[in-house]
C-alpha cells in the first residue's frame, strides 16, 4: 500500500509534533484572536467609525466579557487607503464566532451605533472590512497588556506578519517561537510582547502574527537592535531546522487610540 504525504497532513503530523513536545500535561487553553483592519477614505469616514467603536463597538464587547480591546492607527497613514486596526481577544472559540451576533440583541448597542449599522449603501462609514483570525501560540495562550511608561502619543505598536513559502517552512517558524524560545529574547530585552499567533484564516497565509511595543520610535529601533545582536538568536538563525522560514516578513507601525483599552 502507498501512502501520499499532501501538505495538509505534513502541517498536521508537525502540529501534533509539536504539541506532543510542548506539553507534558494538558495543553493550556490558547486564545483566538480576531483583527478587524477597517479600510476607509476621508476623516469624515474615520470620525464615523472613531464615534461607532468608542460609544458602541468596544461598550458592548465589555458588556459581553470580552475585555482589552485594542484599536490602533497607522504611524504614517496611506493618503488613499486609511486603516484603523481593531484587536479582539477571545477566550474560545466559540466567543468568537458568537459574539458580533449576540451584541445585535443589546438595545444599547444598537442605539448607540445607529449611524454605523443603519448607514446607507452611498455612505457607508467604510470601503471594506479585513478580517484576519489567529491561534495563540503554545507558550503564549493569551494576550499581556504591555508595561509601558511613556506618553501615549509616543508609543509605538509593532504589528508584525511572517509569510512561510510552505506550510513545513512556516510550521519551522512557530517552532523557532516556541522550542526555540525567540519569544524568550523578546522578553528578555523587555519588549512588551502582547500577542504572538499563528494565522488560521487570512488572506496571506501560511502565517503568523505578533504585537510588541515600545515608549518611543526610539526605543523601537535600540531594542530590535539589541534583539538581532543576541547571541542566541544569532545561534538560532544559523540552526538547519530554521532556515529560509520567512519568505516575507512585514512591520505596520501604530499608535492605540485614544479610547483603547490599552
Amino acid at each position: 500500500m502507498r501512502f501520499y504525504q499532501t501538505p495538509g497532513i505534513i502541517c498536521l503530523f508537525l502540529s501534533i509534533i509539536l504539541t506532543s513536545a510542548l506539553s507534558a500535561g494538558a495543553a493550556p487553553a490558547r486564545y483566538y484572536y480576531q483583527l478587524k483592519i477597517y479600510h476607509f477614505k476621508n476623516a469624515t469616514q474615520e470620525s464615523r467609525l472613531d464615534a461607532y467603536l468608542q460609544k458602541a463597538y468596544l461598550p458592548a464587547l465589555h458588556k459581553a466579557g470580552v475585555k482589552n480591546v485594542g484599536v490602533f492607527k497607522p504611524v504614517k497613514q496611506d493618503s488613499l487607503d486609511k486603516k484603523i486596526y481593531v484587536f479582539v481577544p477571545y477566550r474560545s472559540w466559540e466567543a468568537l464566532e458568537n459574539t458580533d451576533q449576540n451584541i445585535l440583541k443589546d438595545q444599547t448597542y444598537l442605539d448607540a451605533g445607529k449611524d454605523y449599522i443603519d448607514a446607507a449603501y452611498d455612505d457607508a462609514p467604510y470601503s471594506r472590512i479585513e478580517t484576519i483570525i489567529t491561534r495563540a501560540f503554545i507558550n503564549a495562550p493569551e494576550p499581556n497588556l504591555p508595561n509601558l511608561t511613556g506618553e501615549k502619543v509616543d508609543q509605538i505598536y509593532e504589528l508584525r506578519s511572517y509569510e512561510g513559502a510552505t506550510e513545513k517552512l512556516h510550521a519551522s517558524k512557530v517552532k523557532m517561537f516556541n522550542v526555540g524560545d525567540e519569544m524568550a529574547i523578546f522578553k528578555k530585552y523587555e519588549m512588551n510582547g502582547v500577542f504572538y499567533s499563528e494565522v488560521i484564516a487570512g488572506g496571506h497565509m501560511p502565517n503568523l502574527m505578533y504585537m510588541t511595543t515600545y515608549n518611543t520610535k526610539q526605543d523601537n529601533i535600540d531594542k530590535w537592535k539589541q534583539f538581532m545582536n543576541d547571541p542566541q538568536f544569532v545561534a538560532l538563525g544559523k540552526m538547519p531546522d530554521y532556515q529560509h522560514n520567512v519568505s516575507k516578513g512585514e512591520s505596520f507601525f501604530l499608535y492605540p487610540a485614544d479610547y483603547s483599552d490599552f
